[in-house]
């Protein structure tokens, strides 16, 4: 028997983090093992509905609202497919609760105990195994940012923002014991090599 474990890539845009996690779920679908991929905001179908709301360059929320649609979508998915899932399955997630942390604490300012004791009134005893924190430096963020065919809400912020945001995953990283920094900016092969090693070996 293979382990089930939770594993999160976390990132700014354009750090490679979903492109990695795509490589990965198709990995495990070739070995035939059974996983549940989301992303966040995004996953179950309300979660999906807010994730319109949220990303949608017209709309414009307080940076407290932002917060809490973030944590309702998650509150979303765990209730209706994290939950059920968890330890039965294998679980990938573009973002989790250290992008919150990122972007609505070190980007944005809002208070960290508040967002910290929301979020473990939602995610109760579900835990991360593993994460892959993605980092990308600014000239090739905004190369890109360049490249996509469309912008939501949250890749037009400044580049700024964006520095403040990635600090923020790094020092979350140094806090983590279970995870590894993935450099972006080096070849994709090279670093598809190295999440493929890690993941069998969080699975064996």
């Amino acid at each position: 028997m293979y382990k089930k474990p939770v594993i999160v890539f976390e990132g700014i845009e354009g750090s490679g983090k979903t492109s990695h996690i795509n490589y990965i779920s198709k990995d495990l679908k070739k070995k035939k093992l059974k996983f549940v991929k989301l992303r966040e905001p995004g996953g179950s179908l309300n979660s999906e509905k807010i994730r319109k709301l949220l990303l949608n360059k017209k709309n414009r929320f307080d940076k407290l609202t932002d917060l809490l649609l973030y944590l309702s979508a998650r509150n979303e998915n765990i209730k209706n497919l994290l939950s059920k899932n968890y330890k039965k399955k294998i679980i990938l997630i573009d973002r989790f609760s250290d992008s919150t942390l990122a972007y609505q604490y070190y980007g944005m300012g809002i208070d960290y105990r508040l967002i910290q004791e929301i979020n473990k009134i939602i995610v109760k005893n579900f835990k991360v195994d593993f994460t892959f924190y993605n980092i990308v430096n600014s000239s090739n963020l905004k190369k890109r940012l360049r490249k996509r065919q469309s912008l939501n809400r949250y890749d037009m912020f400044k580049f700024s923002f964006y520095n403040k945001v990635q600090k923020g995953f790094l020092i979350l990283a140094k806090k983590n014991k279970k995870s590894l920094i993935v450099d972006s900016n080096r070849p994709m092969e090279k670093n598809r090599n190295i999440i493929l090693n890690k993941v069998k070996k969080l699975l064996s």
